[in-house]
């Protein structure tokens, strides 16, 4: 992927990026712009354009695939993301994480205070961090507030895995990866996961592999 040039204009920085083709590449950690300072959107882009971004970082999430994505994580500094969860996943898993599905949603300027002391871990992956998985212990409930990328106020409660969508995709925004919050200890490979730890819940990898769940 050809870099956009930083000390470009936001607008056509993303107008460069928009015209390297479909799907946007995800960037991976490391890259500075995961971690840096996110600029809140106050209309840099315009309508048009912010339309163009939304759906090409839609159709990146989608082709991932994966359940959230911020615009970070394409290499654009705003605070803007999008998540979508079919929620295509086992009875077993579903009731466990309280998975339900999602329909699509754009979150502009979003942030999140937690309702409640209640707390759950699950393991929780990245596409920035692709191949690795780790247990984080969030906020069973969430409330959001924000805009759509129209404007129209945002000020939901999301309770489940959409709250852990919900923080994950809105800590992007503030330089944060889910590995900051995680039980480093639990860390496992796609491939352990997918051969050891792939059930509903990390009870049996926390026994195993030595680390407390809340």
């Amino acid at each position: 992927m050809t870099t956009p040039a930083a000390g470009a204009p936001l607008a056509e920085q993303v107008e460069q990026l928009l015209s390297q083709g479909s799907p946007l590449t995800i960037v991976s950690a490391g890259e500075p712009v995961l971690r840096q300072g996110i600029q809140p959107y106050d209309g840099q882009l315009g309508p048009a354009l912010l339309g163009r971004l939304v759906a090409a970082m839609r159709a990146a999430m989608r082709a991932a695939p994966g359940v959230g994505l911020a615009a970070p994580q394409v290499g654009v500094p705003l605070r803007i993301a999008v998540m979508e969860d079919p929620a295509t996943v086992p009875e077993e898993v579903r009731l466990a994480r309280g998975r339900v599905p999602q329909p699509f949603r754009v979150l502009v300027n979003p942030s999140y205070e937690a309702v409640g002391s209640a707390r759950a871990a699950f393991y929780e992956g990245c596409l920035s961090v692709p191949g690795w998985q780790a247990v984080v212990a969030r906020p069973v409930m969430v409330r959001l507030t924000g805009a759509d990328e129209d404007g129209r106020a945002l000020d939901e409660v999301f309770t489940g895995w959409p709250a852990r969508i919900v923080q994950h995709e809105t800590d992007h925004l503030d330089g944060t990866l889910y590995l900051d919050r995680a039980e480093l200890r639990s860390l496992a490979s796609s491939r352990a996961m997918a051969e050891r730890w792939g059930g509903a819940t990390p009870v049996v990898a926390a026994r195993e592999l030595g680390f407390e769940l809340p």
